[in-house]
């Protein structure tokens, strides 16, 4: 497993456009990173790819409610 200093961290699509809800990713051959970019004390997780595309499969699919 890669630490997360070495990871290349970019903002989620997810993210609100106004800056003010902001979560970082970072992908690795066996697991997606997340973090909190307004908080960076706060220690990252990582979830497996399925899970992060049923989520993101989920949170596109409310938005159309």
């Amino acid at each position: 497993m890669s630490t997360t200093d070495e990871l290349s961290w970019f903002k989620s699509s997810y993210s609100g456009s106004e800056g003010d809800n902001c979560i970082e990713v970072a992908l690795s051959p066996q697991e997606v990173h997340i973090r909190d970019s307004k908080d960076m004390e706060i220690r990252p997780f990582a979830v497996t790819p399925a899970a992060w595309s049923a989520f993101t499969a989920h949170a596109a699919n409310s938005s159309l409610d």
